[in-house]
């Protein structure tokens, strides 16, 4: 199938005639036509217009076969969404085993982690990372350690690593749930995640630590998601001990000493 059948059903499901269209977009109507009757072939400027007049992304312009679609893939384009937020279909997922062909943890360096966005698909950039395997993590899920930068996410202190989850269907976090996001502009955050995909088609991203806004991110700037499992730090939490905690275990232990002397005594 050419993707001048795609074009012309985007087109019909916006009930514009092809002058419409090519008025819009700065075209002639003849080259407009020619590129639905797969008589010319659009060039990459041509496929950046197309892409972003009609909300879809060039990979599904060129390769989906839209006369396919059922009503939940049109509500996605209509949506303004260009990434399967459900998980329909096999996110690209590249992994390191062992030689038991086991799936090891890949961890992501420091030094490494500007890359992410451009290497977490490609097996030159992951096999050349750190592994490691954690026996009590289930088999049947991929796992992945990143690093954290800043202070944005207490107890969760910079230079400590979070493992997490892979998550293929994001429609299925929960609000209030910490998870490592991968975006197209801002790269490896750290955030507690709350779900907005039913209703503006996001993630809103919060920190732990309040003297960061929340801020929300489109789904379509998201490369990947991975739910918090745990984390390796170098440094324990603080802990705490307000006054009247520190009374209340006094008065504890004042009480177990007079039991022990009255214990004695008899």
């Amino acid at each position: 199938m050419g993707i001048g059948t795609n074009l012309k059903m985007l087109r019909n499901r916006r009930k514009m005639s092809q002058e419409e269209v090519a008025n819009e977009l700065g075209l002639t109507r003849s080259s407009y036509s020619g590129y639905e009757n797969n008589v010319a072939h659009p060039n990459l400027d041509s496929l950046i217009l197309f892409s972003e007049f009609y909300s879809v992304s060039i990979d599904d312009l060129v390769k989906q076969d839209f006369s396919k679609y059922k009503d939940s893939d049109w509500n996605r384009v209509d949506s303004g969404l260009h990434v399967d937020v459900k998980g329909h279909k096999l996110r690209v997922l590249t992994t390191v085993v062992s030689e038991e062909n086991e799936d090891l943890i890949e961890l992501i360096p420091q030094k490494a982690s500007a890359g992410y966005t451009a290497g977490y698909a490609d097996p030159d950039y992951l096999k050349v990372l750190p592994t490691f395997h954690l026996p009590f993590l289930s088999k049947d899920r991929k796992y992945r350690s990143f690093p954290i930068k800043g202070d944005s996410m207490p107890p969760v202190v910079e230079g400590s690593f979070v493992v997490g989850e892979f998550v293929q269907n994001w429609m299925s976090i929960r609000n209030g749930t910490p998870c490592i996001v991968v975006t197209k502009d801002d790269g490896i955050v750290f955030k507690v995640v709350h779900n907005l995909l039913s209703s503006e088609q996001s993630f809103q991203l919060c920190s732990t630590n309040t003297f960061y806004e929340p801020y929300v991110v489109h789904a379509n700037d998201i490369v990947e998601i991975w739910k918090f499992v745990n984390y390796i730090s170098p440094e324990l939490p603080d802990l705490k001990i307000d006054d009247t905690d520190l009374s209340q275990s006094l008065k504890d232990l004042q009480k177990e000493v007079h039991e022990i002397k009255s214990m004695i005594k008899n």
